[in-house]
């Protein structure tokens, strides 16, 4: 745009970007790395890395002060929107660096950017070795003893055990008070201040609790009942590794409006399969059936 509107100063915009990223490669070895003096090294290669950016920075703000006083097509018009989101991304990056490697903040959750096309994403621990962490949202279902989906919601942010009631509430008022008989979730969901509302919702509550057990907690958790259905929850890794297998375990589309409709399209395709499954199980018995008559 620079070029074709004759605005001079971006005659070394490559040199910029290589000398930015060697700045950035440097601070990102000292915040690594240890030895003697870190702490003053942090500050002295943050501080070199800033200053490259605000010179970028400032001259893009110049840059598009030029271009909003030239006549503009329709097509700049939109590049050029999508210039000045890009250039809030970087007061907002400079920012960031500056509380955490200046300032020594601890930067909120909440205004953390992990990236700059889906600004939307989380950082999302997954307590695996691999991988160990993913960059998309949590999604929450609910599966009956058929291992189908009858509820699922896209977390973002907020606390798992939160979200146990609400959903039991969800479900009920879906197909009714005593329609469901027990519920089990992992140890994640856990919380003392759900147990009670929740049993008295649901006769069985299968819910391992954190910490140490008490000699109650023990007597709950070792019956025979609750064992058994405490078992048959590990079944929830298996529809988890299916839904991976139905398009979720990678969302192609663009934007959070698009990642909503293709997470509520895999739970779809899950389901119908899951369905399918059981109606060729159905004929296939049929059919056994039928050989064991002729036989």
């Amino acid at each position: 745009m620079a070029r074709a509107h004759g605005i001079t100063g971006w005659r070394k915009c490559k040199d910029w970007l290589s000398s930015t990223k060697g700045s950035y490669l440097y601070c990102s070895r000292a915040c690594r790395g240890g030895g003697k003096n870190k702490a003053d090294r942090v500050v002295q290669s943050a501080n070199g890395y800033l200053n490259k950016l605000r010179q970028i920075e400032d001259k893009v703000e110049q840059s598009l002060l030029e271009l909003s006083q030239c006549s503009l097509s329709l097509a700049d018009l939109v590049l050029l929107d999508e210039i000045k989101e890009f250039h809030a991304l970087l007061i907002k990056h400079i920012s960031l660096i500056f509380r955490r490697l200046i300032n020594g903040e601890t930067i909120p959750t909440e205004d953390k950017l992990y990236s700059i096309f889906e600004q939307q994403t989380e950082w999302v621990s997954k307590g695996k070795s691999r991988p160990n962490v993913e960059l998309g949202h949590r999604l929450l279902i609910a599966t009956d003893q058929y291992s189908l989906i009858h509820d699922y919601k896209i977390m973002s942010g907020g606390d798992e055990a939160a979200e146990v009631i609400p959903l039991v509430e969800r479900l009920l008022e879906k197909y009714g008070q005593g329609s469901i008989r027990s519920i089990s979730s992992d140890k994640g969901f856990s919380k003392m201040s759900n147990r009670e509302p929740l049993e008295k919702l649901i006769q069985l509550v299968v819910i391992p609790k954190k910490g140490k057990l008490s000699e109650k907690d023990k007597e709950r958790q070792s019956t025979k009942e609750w064992k058994k259905l405490a078992h048959k929850h590990s079944a929830i890794e298996s529809n988890i590794n299916c839904l991976e297998h139905h398009g979720l375990n990678r969302c192609p589309d663009k934007g959070h409006q698009a990642y909503c409709r293709y997470t509520g399209l895999g739970v779809l395709a899950y389901n119908l399969h899951k369905i399918g499954n059981h109606i060729l199980e159905g004929w296939r018995e049929a059919e056994k059936k039928e050989r064991r008559l002729t036989a």
